[in-house]
């Protein structure tokens, strides 16, 4: 776990360019990620603005901001958005109002990196298995939609260039597999016509060439970048290509994660795991099962509605939080839930956020809040 510094006077090391806040977690949770009801991003502050500090939280209230003044830090990265409704004024008469316009006041930002975050398999699902201590981990309910596939003709001389400078810009990833493409040998056709500048054959002369026919697969999101990519590389005065939308399952982005124990527990020293390495207070729970706990889902915050995915994986126990009184009954005696509380399944983010942060950023200290948000109280 990276560790709280109080001040960040490295940045002197650091371009303007990785200065800028607006681009510090994007590149390792999309926003394209994130759900249709969600609000990830920069919700306060100017996206040119240069940090000189970052103070990283689980929610973003008053007290926060208050601390990251304290801390001199001008940018909090939270999970959660403090602006998740739209908001029709400002006037200071509830909290998230009031922790508005104080970091407006003081000139902080804030970025909220919220179901993005939740949603790619190294994000918050994957720092709580680690915690419990699963492995084998597959995401719960992967998402659909989200891959592109592209096709293009490049001479053959030239398919390696190109092909690379597609890797290059996030194509042909598969898995733990990268630089995939699919290549078949053919023939392009064409006449060189008007004002054209063909980097092969001559004007008004039908043309034949030697192609490869490339198909890579790439994040839909990043659709824009590999056609740019494409064309600076590609020889041809005008690039012929295809789009698609591709429906398959992706397996690296999506909702919950399910992993394995290394070797099968009895249900209650499961339980006595999970609430030593989770810090819990409290675990509300269905009755145990009787078998040993081998395979388990976990899904960080409000995961109720994953509980089918959760006990179609075959799952013995589901850890999340959110539960209400009766969706406790759903579990019907083929899956233990055990609800550990929203804050207590996502505290952890702090620490999964300041990872990736320091990883990106090798001279940038990160602040770590001690700002317990935490809204529920046991006693």
């Amino acid at each position: 776990m990276p560790t709280a510094c109080k001040n960040t006077k490295q940045l002197s090391g650091i371009t303007d360019e990785r200065k800028r806040y607006y681009r510090l977690p994007g590149n390792h949770c999309p926003r394209a990620y994130q759900e249709s009801y969600d609000n990830s991003g920069l919700l306060t502050g100017e996206p040119n603005q240069n940090v000189t500090g970052v103070l990283i939280t689980l929610d973003c209230i008053e007290e926060v901001v208050e601390e990251a003044i304290a801390k001199k830090c001008n940018l909090i990265i939270a999970h959660h958005p403090i602006i998740f409704k739209g908001l029709k004024k400002i006037t200071g008469s509830n909290y998230v109002e009031r922790t508005v316009l104080k970091a407006i006041r003081n000139n902080i930002a804030i970025y909220a990196i919220h179901t993005n975050l939740d949603n790619v398999h190294t994000g918050v699902n994957r720092k709580i298995s680690e915690k419990i201590g699963l492995k084998n981990l597959k995401v719960l309910a992967p998402k659909t939609d989200t891959l592109t596939k592209l096709v293009t003709f490049i001479p053959k001389e030239h398919t390696g260039n190109v092909l690379q400078a597609l890797y290059e810009a996030g194509a042909g990833q598969i898995g733990e597999y990268k630089n995939c493409s699919f290549q078949t040998e053919g023939t392009g056709t064409f006449m060189p016509t008007g004002d054209a500048n063909p980097h092969t054959g001559q004007l008004n002369k039908q043309e034949q060439v030697r192609e490869d026919r490339a198909e890579v697969i790439f994040p839909a999101h990043q659709e824009g970048r590999i056609i740019e990519a494409l064309k600076s590389a590609h020889p041809y005065e005008e690039v012929a290509y295809y789009i698609s939308r591709v429906s398959n399952i992706n397996q690296e982005v999506g909702s919950g994660m399910v992993g394995e124990l290394d070797q099968p527990m009895e249900p209650i020293e499961f339980l006595k795991r999970l609430k030593s390495s989770m810090n819990l207070t409290a675990i509300r729970h269905t009755r145990l099962l009787d078998r040993k706990v081998k395979k388990v889902a976990v899904c960080g915050g409000s995961g109720s509605f994953l509980l089918p995915q959760a006990i179609r994986s075959e799952a013995d126990f589901f850890v999340t939080a959110d539960f209400k009184y009766h969706e406790f009954f759903d579990a019907e005696g083929r899956i233990t839930i055990a609800d550990i509380g929203h804050y207590e399944s996502e505290i952890f983010t702090k620490e999964l956020l300041g990872e990736i942060l320091n990883k990106k950023f090798l001279t940038f200290a990160v602040n770590f809040s001690a700002t317990d948000t935490n809204p529920v109280r046991y006693f």
